[in-house]
């Protein structure tokens, strides 16, 4: 357990330490929140569904986890190149706790990513009706299945590859279609049979919708149904990570 919170810690010291990540990766999830919440916020008002900034929110949230996540994998193909996952290898460790560390780092990254962007809606107008201390800690029950999920399916994609290029490529073409059809910007009644088959198959829409349930009080699929799906998930691909990390050439 020493090696798991060694990597843990190792690449949250990483994390901290790169103010310029921090400031830039905010850029994204603070556009979307400003240009679609106070856009399309009367637009959605007057159709019925409410404050559209409190239906936004929550899938925001999601997003900066997701990218957070799913890009924490590019740090195995940096060690790779610059040696620094060689040593860890032929350490008398054994890949499963490497990979515990890894994925537990890369998701407390995420987390803190995600409570950032939490603050900054806050700051834009967000105000959930139903926050209490108890939905506060269900919605990081959340936040973190959600980023324990895209860290290892991160990592398992860069444990693949050998340059940064190619992961950012196949990242690019996974990030997308995962987060517009999480729901995440539009609600889920009366989606088109094929998209709503889509969307259930998503991952990252159980993720959305059992936070927007913790924060506004609105789900979709239950809260039963999105924490049994994300947590099966999660160890599906906790499990298929340490699989192909265990396979990695150095």
């Amino acid at each position: 357990m020493q090696a798991v919170y060694i990597i843990w810690l190792r690449q949250l010291k990483r994390y901290l330490r790169s103010k310029s990540r921090i400031v830039g990766s905010l850029g994204q999830p603070l556009l979307f929140l400003v240009a679609l919440g106070f856009g399309l916020g009367p637009v959605f008002q007057k159709a019925g569904g409410g404050n559209y900034l409190d239906f936004l929110a929550p899938g925001i949230i999601s997003m900066g986890i997701l990218f957070t996540a799913l890009f924490s994998g590019i740090e195995i193909i940096w060690d790779r190149q610059f040696g620094f996952l060689k040593e860890m290898m032929v350490a008398p460790v054994s890949r499963l706790q490497i990979m515990v560390g890894r994925t537990l780092g890369g998701a407390t990254v995420a987390v803190i990513q995600g409570i950032i962007v939490f603050l900054l809606a806050f700051l834009v107008g967000f105000r959930p009706e139903y926050l209490t201390a108890w939905t506060f800690l269900l919605a990081l029950v959340f936040m973190f299945l959600i980023a324990v999920l895209f860290t290892a399916l991160g990592t398992a994609i860069a444990s693949q590859l050998d340059d940064m290029q190619g992961f950012q490529l196949i990242m690019n073409f996974v990030v997308m279609p995962l987060f517009f059809l999480s729901g995440a910007l539009f609600p889920l009644n009366g989606l088109p049979s094929g998209i709503a088959l889509v969307v259930k198959i998503d991952p990252l829409s159980y993720g959305v919708d059992g936070l927007r349930h913790a924060l506004t009080g609105v789900a979709q699929f239950g809260f039963g149904t999105d924490l049994a799906v994300l947590a099966l998930i999660t160890a599906a691909l906790l499990g298929l990570g340490t699989y192909l990390f265990s396979k990695t050439q150095i």
